[in-house]
């Protein structure tokens, strides 16, 4: 999945591939598979070491995990201040909410300072500027939808309607079709849903990365929070 490019190694996105001419929308919802994991986004090679960054009081993660932006910034987008400030990802690091609104170019800076760490070899320009650009103009307010419960403010009604016409051709009516997990600790839809509200929007308007999955980024945030709503109906195991 690679090409070179002024003597450099290029990573074109992994499974997606990139289109001549692509929207704004598709370049947010590329970008949200960089935030995801920008090492399966980009099929590129994992970093062995700990990121420098990552705080000596949470010694449970290391290597590569470590270098993906969800691991510090959160699924909420809001770090410290968001899911992230009790559990294993605990890091006292802020949220990416912070980045909010300013230029693609002035977080691509950011993403290249000492503290992040990130050259053009790892993750090259366009990518760069495809994440920040998530960052900037892509990035929604989760706590505006999830409360801190995890119950979520939406309509199932509406939700089943979407689930049942485009997550069910993968992940089955019942959601149940593929399993993250095995079969004492099955990591299912409803499984997710329940256990990490966050991500399931997050993955619903961006699609994952590495697999062919659809990204509703061109919808509105409201029909990923419904699926999401109605997502949590269903069984966990």
């Amino acid at each position: 999945m690679a090409a070179m490019e002024n003597g450099e190694e290029y990573h074109r996105e992994y499974i997606y591939g990139v289109p001549a001419a692509p929207s704004e929308v598709w370049v947010r919802a590329s970008g949200g598979r960089l935030y995801d994991n920008w090492i399966a986004t980009l099929d590129a090679e994992k970093p062995e070491k700990t990121h420098p960054a990552w705080p000596a009081s949470n010694a449970k993660k290391k290597g590569a995990v470590t270098w993906r932006c969800k691991s510090c910034h959160g699924w909420d987008y809001r770090g410290k201040d968001g899911a992230y400030a009790k559990g294993s990802y605990k890091t006292g690091i802020m949220g990416a909410r912070a980045f909010a609104g300013k230029s693609p170019e002035a977080i691509h800076r950011i993403m290249t300072d000492r503290t992040h760490g990130f050259t053009h070899r790892m993750t090259p320009p366009d990518a760069m500027l495809r994440l920040a650009t998530f960052v900037s103009k892509g990035q929604v307010d989760m706590a505006a939808y999830i409360n801190s419960d995890k119950s979520v403010k939406g309509d199932p009604k509406r939700g089943v309607a979407i689930f049942q016409n485009v997550c069910a051709a993968c992940h089955g009516f019942d959601g149940r079709a593929l399993n993250w997990g095995d079969d004492d600790e099955p990591g299912y839809i409803g499984t997710e849903a329940n256990g990490n509200p966050w991500e399931v929007p997050h993955k619903i308007r961006t699609g994952h990365p590495g697999v062919e999955m659809p990204a509703l980024m061109a919808f509105p945030v409201r029909d990923a929070v419904d699926v999401l709503s109605y997502a949590q109906t269903l069984p966990t195991k």
